[in-house]
């Protein structure tokens, strides 16, 4: 056998000592941990965790370690019924300002962590807690605009002095019918020169109807818009709930998963995901109006009872910057808003106007007894004054502003309210017990599965068998290691992955084993079969893993978040099988056999 290089064994052990490295924090466990963190986003006070430590300590509960994670006071106890008396203290104590969570912190040793190791984290299936899949309206979305352009274009043309018949959806167009061609075309002209983003048409069968439809770039861009700002609006409520980790994220083009670990109330849940909340731009007055409190300052100011435009009218909402370069938000209103803010302005430039926002919520407080009670809470706050400079109507910019307030209130415009009506369309609860229960049972299936395969290659390929069940350990140790890097989601779908790729990775060692056997029939040498085995062998099993690869990229592409973990899962195994088959197996054969005088190679 050929000399094998020494860069080869470097590039095994780092490899495997990498590997071990980070797949150790798995091994370590979790504990019970309460999070907290400040319900604005922002950092937590300097001395707040002595605040918590006086808290439990007043309350006689004993945390086994305290420390800031990123921006958020993580604490640990010895058991759940410390964790639970502790979040009940801590949020009775703290009041509303902070989010109390209930989570699991990793036992990980600090010299683990301090290089980065952390475990995996497990997905719903695993852990427990409550699963929704929303639908999102998108019709809803369509039909509203229809009626804006039914209200905004008959205002220009009135403004413009074009006189029209009648007006009125047809689908997915409004159409406008005039008296005569001249007035058509004129209306034509204004309306596609103010009006990029429509398509306008005549009909063959009527020549005096002008219809108007959104173009198929302007149609996805309100789509995505109105899914977009529920997503943000959804993922604000969620944070209400106090959970850890939650997942709220998109999934195809109009639905949203909402995936909160630990909650074992839906119907908690639904209530806040239901929770409304709007905008109304005011005036401020001096007198006979109503008093509200401004964000953070908690200013008094006193603002008209009449409404000028309400979040419902709100169209975009955009950070900006103005004439001269300071942040601003960039606000657009549909016709009927657009209409009162330019009657407003016209006779107010130089005066304030405020933006009101309103929510209604749900709220844990506490009674006398100290037994949570769940109650409904009308929120009613400032979140932006600022001085008219001009004119404007349905597009303008609120000034005055640092960059992060532009950014924040921007956001508050587009999550205050929900763009589109939102059915809950699948809802799963999945206990502890039965996300503990699943990881039993998929752990025990990756053991016998590991048993089964290394029985076989060791009872068949005698030491050869031995050297790929070596390699399928290295491989499931660098699985483990990459997928706690990435901080990868691990499921019951991702642990068929691994069980599955046990069988494709031990694939690669048949195929060498069966190269050398081969190689033997032919009247070659033991040392040259084993040489020839895996040289000849490369390609094939390169091939096969392409075509395994493949199919999981199409997977990943095309499916869905367990789907997703899959795909992802079975892809890292199968990588990194290529290197410990071809690679690992190959230099403990080297090992073994490159200096012994051999007669036969011990294969069946």
């Amino acid at each position: 056998m050929k000399p094998y290089a020494t860069w080869k064994y470097v590039l095994l052990i780092a490899t495997v000592a990498i590997g071990v490295l980070y797949a150790l924090p798995n091994l370590f466990g979790d504990e019970p941990a309460v999070q907290i963190s400040s319900q604005s986003g922002d950092p937590l006070p300097p001395g707040f965790g002595d605040e918590v430590g006086k808290a439990l300590a007043g309350a006689s509960i004993t945390s086994t370690g305290s420390a800031v994670v990123e921006q958020r006071q993580v604490v640990r106890f010895a058991d759940e019924v410390a964790q639970l008396r502790a979040a009940e203290v801590l949020k009775r104590e703290l009041g509303n300002k902070y989010v109390v969570a209930l989570n699991l912190a990793p036992r990980t040793p600090a010299w683990l962590r301090a290089v980065g190791g952390r475990p995996m984290a497990l997905g719903l299936d695993l852990r427990g807690g409550v699963h929704f899949l929303i639908n999102v309206d998108i019709d809803d979305v369509r039909r509203k605009a229809v009626d804006n352009l039914l209200r905004d274009l008959p205002s220009a043309l009135r403004n413009a002095d074009i006189f029209y018949k009648s007006r009125k959806r047809n689908g997915d167009a409004a159409e406008i019918e005039f008296e005569d061609p001249a007035a058509l075309e004129a209306a034509r002209k204004l309306i596609a020169r103010d009006h990029n983003e429509l398509v306008l048409a005549v009909p063959p069968d009527a020549p005096l109807v002008l219809q108007a439809r959104l173009s198929n770039q302007e149609t996805q861009r309100i789509q995505t818009f109105a899914v977009q700002q529920n997503l943000t609006t959804l993922r604000n409520r969620v944070n209400e709930l106090g959970v850890a980790e939650p997942v709220v994220q998109r999934q195809g083009a109009n639905r949203i998963v909402v995936q909160l670990p630990g909650v074992q109330d839906p119907a908690e849940a639904i209530g806040l995901l239901k929770a409304t909340a709007t905008l109304e731009y005011r005036a401020v007055v001096e007198g006979g109006g109503e008093f509200f409190y401004e964000r953070g300052t908690r200013r008094p100011v006193m603002l008209s009872r009449d409404t000028i435009a309400a979040g419902s009218q709100l169209l975009d909402a955009a950070p900006t910057v103005d004439e001269d370069g300071s942040p601003a938000v960039s606000v657009t209103l549909d016709g009927a808003g657009a209409k009162k803010m330019l009657d407003f302005t016209q006779k107010s430039v130089g005066k304030p106007m405020a933006v009101l926002f309103r929510e209604t919520k749900y709220e844990t407080t506490y009674d006398a007894e100290g037994k949570p009670v769940r109650k409904v809470v009308n929120i009613e706050e400032i979140i932006s004054v600022a001085t008219i400079r001009g004119v404007f109507g349905k597009r303008f910019q609120t000034t005055g502003l640092t960059s992060k307030e532009a950014h924040d209130l921007a956001i508050l415009l587009r999550a205050g309210a929900l763009a589109a009506p939102v059915e809950i369309i699948e809802q799963r609860t999945i206990g502890p017990s039965l996300g503990a229960d699943n990881i039993r049972q998929g752990f025990a299936a990756a053991a016998l599965g590991l048993a089964l395969v290394a029985a076989f290659m060791a009872f068949y390929y005698r030491v050869f068998g031995l050297f790929a069940i070596a390699a399928l350990l290295m491989n499931l140790v660098i699985v483990v290691a990459v997928l706690s890097l990435m901080q990868a989601t691990l499921t019951m779908p991702g642990i068929a992955g691994i069980v599955l790729h046990m069988g494709i990775a031990v694939d690669a060692n048949v195929l060498i084993y069966e190269r050398i056997r081969e190689e033997l029939r032919n009247g070659n040498s033991p040392h040259t079969a084993i040489q020839a085995g895996y040289d000849r062998a490369f390609l094939t099993i390169a091939d096969a893993n392409v075509t395994v690869l493949i199919g999981t990229v199409v997977l990943f592409a095309l499916g869905a978040g367990p789907v997703k973990g899959f795909a992802i899962t079975l892809a890292i195994g199968i990588i990194s099988s290529q290197f410990t088959a071809i690679v690992g197996s190959r230099a403990l054969a080297q090992l073994v056999f490159a200096r012994r005088k051999m007669t036969d190679v011990p294969v069946w």
